[in-house]
């Protein structure tokens, strides 16, 4: 990895893969916002990281694992990571949602950053994982397939270069994923999609 790049946080790529606006709005010009979705999601957390690790069996339930990447210039913190067997062990990790279980990649590409991370880390494959939804209260298993792998290598690159960039990206065209979205009052992307002042400017200077 360069480093000049910036630190990038695994919780990250959630925002960048749901809106780069978002993204740019949390991790460049520091804004934020709760609301009732965000905060439940922080109790749920707050929960899960104070739990200890604890054995079952052949499993060994380690959580709030801290995960790093140097190649991928990637770090952050696995919810809980499932270890089981002896040498060779399994490795499966967990990640822990509030919502319910979604059509977009947002949370498995998290959870499969978290993998690459551990992979590099062990010097291992990890070919599964799981998001568990608090909503519905089940697991959702998540295959690290190539696929998946591609998306969040892109998604990766995508919110590095933003971050590089220092320049906060436009709203996107998705209106009811901005009604969801926490910073709706500070983003204002009504407002922006109508204010063609920078356009007319970029017409002008252009000419």
């Amino acid at each position: 990895m360069d480093d000049s790049h910036q630190p990038l946080f695994i919780s990250a790529l959630q925002h960048y893969a749901y809106c780069p606006r978002q993204f740019a709005l949390i991790h460049l010009e520091q804004a934020w916002s709760d609301n009732f979705f965000t905060a439940h999601g922080n109790l749920l957390h707050e929960r899960v990281d104070s739990c200890e690790p604890e054995q079952r069996g052949n499993i060994r339930f380690e959580r709030s694992v801290a995960v790093k990447s140097s190649r991928l210039g990637i770090s952050g913190k696995l919810d809980l990571l499932e270890v089981e067997g002896k040498p060779p062990l399994n490795y499966f990790p967990v990640e822990y949602k509030r919502g319910k279980p979604k059509v977009e990649n947002w949370d498995k590409i998290q959870l499969c950053a978290q993998a690459l991370c551990l992979e590099e880390m062990r010097n291992i494959t990890i070919n599964e994982g799981a998001l568990w939804y608090w909503k519905p209260r089940k697991r959702v298993p998540v295959m690290f397939d190539d696929a998946l792998r591609n998306e969040t290598l892109l998604t990766i690159q995508g919110a590095q270069a933003l971050l590089d960039s220092g320049k906060t990206s436009a709203p996107t065209d998705n209106s009811k994923r901005c009604k969801a979205c926490s910073l709706l009052d500070l983003c204002e992307p009504e407002s922006f999609r109508h204010d063609h002042s920078r356009a007319y400017s970029r017409e002008l200077f252009s000419s």
